[in-house]
């Protein structure tokens, strides 16, 4: 007997009966078969299809410059600033990460950027910044991201009272950060750039990583070499030029792990001035000290993360479940943790600015002797795709938007796009999200002007 030949679902007889010998396998072939005949029929008749209709053309919408409001400069990357930015039309903040084009285009760095956008698409994590939207201007490229207002870990361990943390705060933090590796690893992506000027903090307290401009997927079953990373935190294997899968990160865990309670790197004190050669020779061949700041626990956990051969290392035979179950974490439940129900042990004061003064942040020179043409282009067109589903999705929850847009509309007040295939309001005397939405897109007739009741400074 086969399921094509049956009515589905099937009935309580012979047929429900021989379910059991078709494989799980087989079951997404048949729902999908079954649902895209007669129910997806009755579905494109219903409301639901309009609304559908409505809210992916919204997501669709050109970005640009004007769908933002720009604040002040919070640091700088390896092709430019980093600024405070808000979407006009929800008052939600992010973080601007501008590309310069030119600097870009000097630096060779157009695969790199690429790289570094398409896996912040792929990547779902709370432990990992969210790419939102993508756009460009005349002279920069930019990526829209979570903005984190606790500053980076490098600020805290280096600037705020004695270098280091408590262990229950460092624990908490690595306990975070195998969450988010985890994450990583499961899209098969290494990041093999693990610091903590990486390491930000949301308001609340809770650790992403960000800046994934070295991270790479890896083929199932392959591995890769490559020779990156920074100076201090890289992987044996990776300055021998070895080959490698995720390995690099556990090691960078450890030693993260390590600057976190000792308040300095495993193998280069802070701002000690040492050679980029003498640095590799200690990371291959010198073994780290402990003060009397580390427990036994803690001890042990940075030992086997530090362990020079990758292959004895902790987490290279069952990765983030080898590393978990560390006594390290004894006192984390995980699941609480990956469901965001764990109060971290520091909450960042909101009245604090975690970062440098502005007239601190050195300025970007003038990039000379680089012209932009239309070579240039097809790589801009790949880059600059307007927003990412997902954030953009919350982030309408978030603002009330999606409510406006689920609002039942009579027949009579909805108006046909033909061109656009799609169903919109007439424009109400009551003015909705989803009105000022669409009116920016220029598709609804606007009327009398209206001011945006939303915040003018972060």
């Amino acid at each position: 007997m086969q399921w094509q030949n049956t009515k589905w679902p099937p009935t309580r007889t012979a047929e429900a009966v021989d379910c059991k010998f078709y494989t799980c396998s087989s079951m997404p072939g048949i729902v999908h078969n079954y649902l895209s005949g007669e129910p997806f029929e009755a579905y494109k008749e219903s409301s639901y299809f309009s609304r559908f209709l409505q809210w992916k053309w919204l997501e669709r919408q050109p970005v640009t410059k004007d769908t933002f409001r720009h604040y002040r400069v919070l640091g700088k990357g390896g092709f430019g600033e980093v600024c405070a930015c808000q979407v006009r039309a929800t008052g939600k903040m992010y973080a601007c990460k501008k590309l310069e084009k030119k600097r870009i285009k000097r630096r060779k760095g157009e695969a790199m950027a690429l790289n570094e956008k398409r896996i912040l698409e792929k990547v779902n994590s709370r432990f990992v910044v969210s790419l939102c939207y993508t756009y460009e201007t005349k002279d920069f490229l930019c990526l829209v991201l979570t903005i984190m207002n606790g500053g980076d870990l490098k600020f805290h361990i280096h600037n705020l009272g004695n270098p280091g943390f408590d262990e229950e705060r460092a624990i908490f933090y690595a306990a975070e950060l195998c969450c988010g590796l985890e994450d990583l690893q499961r899209e098969r992506i290494v990041y093999r750039d693990l610091k903590p000027e990486n390491i930000l903090l949301d308001d609340r307290g809770h650790i992403r990583i960000s800046d994934l401009g070295l991270a790479t997927e890896i083929p199932e079953g392959e591995t890769i070499r490559g020779r990156v990373g920074t100076v201090g935190y890289m992987a044996p294997e990776i300055i021998n030029n070895e080959h490698y899968t995720f390995s690099p990160d556990w090691w960078g865990l450890g030693c993260l792990m390590y600057e976190m309670i000792e308040g300095h790197s495993p193998f280069r004190k802070f701002k000690e001035k040492v050679k980029r050669e003498e640095v590799d020779r200690r990371v291959r061949k010198d073994t780290e000290q402990y003060s009397e700041k580390f427990s036994e626990d803690a001890k042990s956990f940075c030992k086997m993360l530090l362990t020079k051969n990758p292959k004895q290392r902790l987490g290279s035979k069952a990765g983030a479940v080898e590393v978990k179950a560390h006594p390290v974490f004894k006192d984390i439940n995980f699941k609480r943790l990956e469901a965001n129900m764990l109060e971290p042990p520091f909450c960042p004061d909101p009245q604090a600015i975690y970062c440098k003064d502005v007239v601190d942040i050195e300025q970007f020179s003038t990039v000379r002797g680089i012209y932009l043409d239309t070579t240039d282009d097809a790589f801009y067109s790949q880059f600059a795709t307007g927003c990412v589903s997902i954030p953009w999705q919350n982030e309408m929850i978030e603002s009330g938007c999606f409510k406006d847009i689920n609002d039942v509309e009579p027949e009579e007040n909805m108006v046909l796009n033909v061109e656009e295939k799609t169903r919109y309001p007439v424009s109400k005397t009551k003015r909705s999200f989803f009105y000022r939405l669409f009116r920016r897109g220029g598709c609804i007739s606007s009327g009398p002007s209206e001011k945006e009741e939303l915040p003018t400074s972060v």
